[in-house]
């Protein structure tokens, strides 16, 4: 299951996200996690993700301070997910605050996860994005192809 395409939506008043229906598909088999993004952001990881992402970082040296804050940025704020029968899962609100969450937000597919950014980050985003000489560099240094 690749999470693809984005998807903008309310918040209700309690902190709840309605959840694109083809990706509560993948969070109703397997469960998923929700956590700090690197950009101001959420991350939104599968438990296998979540689980494997987890095993690698606890394989770190817990003596290197980035280790330890890379730690402590994933694990302090993490939460298990769960989809109500709405379609919806609950966003702690120390989590809705530090991404700028208020009323809407947006669900970004990034293939093996998904992130929800507030619209206006993610318009910053796009603007990123859309700069076609950037985006000739990314795939360059990147050495991207495609073949048919």
């Amino acid at each position: 299951m690749f999470f693809l395409g984005q998807f903008y939506h309310n918040l209700d008043e309690k902190g709840r996200l309605t959840i694109p229906s083809r990706f509560r598909e993948a969070l109703a088999v397997e469960g998923g996690y929700v956590l700090q993004g690197f950009d101001q952001n959420l991350m939104v990881l599968t438990s296998a993700s979540f689980e494997s992402v987890s095993r690698r970082v606890n394989q770190m040296s817990m003596a290197d301070p980035k280790v330890r804050q890379l730690r402590r940025l994933l694990f302090s704020n993490a939460n298990q997910i769960e989809i109500d029968r709405a379609g919806r899962m609950l966003i702690p609100q120390v989590l809705r605050q530090g991404a700028g969450l208020v009323n809407e937000a947006v669900v970004v597919g990034m293939s093996d996860y998904f992130e929800i950014w507030s619209p206006e980050l993610w318009a910053q985003q796009m603007s990123q994005l859309n700069d076609s000489e950037s985006n000739a560099q990314r795939f360059g240094a990147m050495e991207i192809f495609f073949s048919s």
